[in-house]
């Protein structure tokens, strides 16, 4: 019976010494109160009553949302600022033993690199250089870190609160600047309008003054034609009449009816040729235009 009871307590020590680590794990083991080794992820051992488990540490990497610290800038304005850090550790023993409160130690420590870094930079420039500021920060908690096997993957900084009459002021030069914005804009449309009007009324004119100079230029061409007609017409009857063979009598009869015509109008003066004078002429260009007549 007593062998019996001393096995099932040796199985039973047996079972809880038998230790298995999850991945992403690690587990820091003391020997007789000394560091004996760190066990990562698989099945391990533990030596009953010898060894101890005095820290398991998660390799994952942990976000740390830090309350807000107050900052003081270059141009001596006060503000808060919140901020966030992504850590990994990267080697269980030196964060076990090389640091007493490792959460606390990393919050301090940010708050002494964000005082150091803002405290060199003006109000503008902490508002504006944001990535500047956490490369900065990165690279300041990265060297104190490294002695306590931590890796800080980044900083950023999530709020910047200035005091409450900063605010009311970068509010209204926010809402001077969209209004200046707008008026710029509704300045450029103005102008863009009146360019566009411009354009289209010089097109217009242009048009019009085109359409102007086609109809001029038709015109003259209809009078050019019409004088050449004319020119035409009356080189093609002196070609018939120089073909006709007509006397010299015959037209002196019809410079005497052309005659006739003048004579009846307005003019108080008549000239008569010299040729129409000599009555013997005019009776015989009469003569043989009634004989013409008859045949």
């Amino acid at each position: 019976m007593l062998f019996l009871i001393l096995l099932i307590i040796i199985v039973i020590l047996a079972v809880r010494c038998v230790k298995v680590v999850q991945q992403s794990e690690a587990y820091v083991i003391e020997r007789m109160g000394s560091y004996f080794q760190t066990w990562n992820n698989g099945i391990h051992f533990k030596v009953p009553f010898i060894d101890n488990i005095v820290n398991k540490i998660s390799l994952k990497e942990h976000v740390m949302d830090l309350p807000a610290q107050s900052v003081i800038t270059k141009d001596n304005v006060s503000m808060n600022i919140d901020t966030v850090m992504a850590i990994e550790i990267t080697d269980p023993k030196l964060a076990t033993y090389g640091i007493d409160n490792l959460e606390n130690a990393l919050e301090k420590s940010v708050g002494t690199a964000l005082r150091n870094v803002v405290g060199e930079l003006e109000l503008d420039q902490t508002l504006s250089e944001r990535d500047s500021i956490n490369a900065k920060m990165q690279n300041y908690m990265d060297e104190v870190t490294g002695k306590w096997g931590v890796k800080v993957n980044r900083v950023e900084l999530k709020n910047i609160v200035p005091p409450k009459e900063i605010q009311n002021a970068m509010e209204r030069q926010m809402k001077a600047e969209r209004e200046r914005r707008a008026q710029v804009t509704e300045a450029k449309g103005n102008k863009e309008s009146q360019i566009l009007q411009a354009q289209a009324e010089a097109e217009a004119a242009e048009t019009e003054a085109k359409g102007r100079a086609n109809a001029e230029i038709e015109e003259a061409k209809g009078k050019a034609q019409a004088i050449r007609e004319v020119q035409q017409a009356y080189a093609d009857s002196l070609t018939m009449i120089s073909n006709a063979n007509i006397s010299d009598a015959a037209l002196k009869l019809k410079a005497f009816e052309a005659l006739k015509d003048v004579a009846n109008g307005n003019a108080t003066k008549l000239i008569v040729p010299s040729e129409l004078q000599d009555l013997t002429t005019l009776g015989s260009a009469l003569k043989v235009s009634a004989e013409k007549e008859q045949k």
